[in-house]
């Protein structure tokens, strides 16, 4: 019988771990909890976890009872679906949704571990769009939560291609068995769609430039394939703004851009504004929603459909202003800083 050759882990340069798999003690959060929390503390997220926003405030609008019934639209982590399981003291049920294979299995099994079986959970692989189809099955909710926002698992993990700082496959799909990649996506894209695209979904006041660069590179033969690619085009493309400005506009567009790219090969603005429509028919009498938006163009679709449900008497009241996170939490967790909530209650 052949002996097992024992592994070493892979060593880092340097006092701490930089690189997503490095950071062997993070990724395993129950047996390494000193150095979790010692990440947490420092206001960072570790390394394959997702630090939930809002969580309070979320509670205190929906004001879970014992024996309701509820829906966390965007599973993720499953921070907020196990908050709101407390609250249902192991009484009622919650329906839980995600598109991502590799993440919500996860989570899944993690809740499992914590005693949250099928009996009080049901997670399924679909697209919140698809709201009325798991009404189909559940009825009509008590409360429904989403949160547009991406997990951190997602954007640290430089295999899945959502962050512009680690280098890694264009990707960015949310679920990454299914449709094109992002990098597939800029060898089939037109000039005008593309510079519409960056305009549209992100606001990117240099969406020409950008797109004159990545035309040119694909021109010469150079598509482009990795996240530090297309950083680098946008590096290329504000190369005329004056040194002292160009490493935080550089920033921005290299955020705008990806979130604009995620926006369209995830079909997130066609698949929030099919949620809203079919919202209202998924609340119960007097049921609530609360949405969590990261953007702008999420925030207005959100709130141009409360406002026309409100005065169709469909909801009977609805967040005249967003609320925010605390400033002692965007301490803690800096992706908490551009979140937006609004929330509504079926007449």
């Amino acid at each position: 019988m052949e002996e097992k050759k024992h592994k070493r882990r892979v060593r880092y340069s340097g006092k701490y771990p930089k690189h997503f798999n490095e950071k062997y003690k993070e990724l395993q959060p129950e047996k390494y909890k000193d150095t979790v929390l010692k990440v947490i503390e420092k206001g960072g997220t570790p390394a394959g976890m997702h630090i939930s926003i809002c969580v309070k405030e979320i509670l205190d609008f929906f004001q879970i009872r014992p024996g309701q019934k509820g829906l966390d639209a965007t599973f993720g982590y499953g921070g907020h679906t196990r908050a709101m399981l407390e609250r249902l003291e192991g009484q009622g049920h919650i329906y839980a949704l995600d598109v991502d294979p590799i993440e919500s299995e996860k989570t899944k099994k993690r809740l499992e571990n914590l005693g949250y079986g099928p009996e009080i959970l049901t997670v399924r692989l679909q697209n919140f769009a698809d709201l009325d189809q798991v009404c189909k099955e559940a009825g009509t909710f008590d409360f429904i939560l989403a949160d547009l926002g991406v997990s951190s698992m997602q954007i640290d993990n430089p295999e899945r291609g959502f962050s512009y700082k680690v280098d890694g496959p264009l990707d960015l799909r949310m679920n990454p068995q299914k449709g094109i990649s992002a990098a597939e996506r800029l060898e089939e894209v037109e000039y005008e769609e593309l510079v519409g695209m960056l305009v549209e979904n992100a606001d990117e006041p240099y969406a020409r430039e950008i797109t004159d660069v990545i035309f040119r590179k694909k021109k010469r033969g150079e598509p482009i394939q990795t996240t530090t690619a297309l950083r680098k085009a946008i590096e290329e493309a504000l190369s005329f703004i004056p040194e002292k400005e160009r490493k935080e506009a550089v920033k921005k567009s290299c955020q705008r851009t990806f979130q604009a790219l995620r926006i369209d090969i995830n079909q997130e603005f066609e698949a929030l504004y099919s949620f809203l429509e079919k919202l209202p028919d998924a609340l119960s009498e007097g049921g609530r929603v609360a949405i969590l938006t990261f953007h702008s163009g999420e925030d207005r679709l959100v709130k141009k459909s409360f406002k026309q449900f409100y005065k169709a008497g469909i909801y009977k009241e609805i967040s005249n202003e967003v609320i925010r996170p605390s400033a002692e939490e965007c301490i803690r967790n800096s992706r908490a800083k551009c979140t937006k909530m609004r929330w509504a209650i079926r007449a």
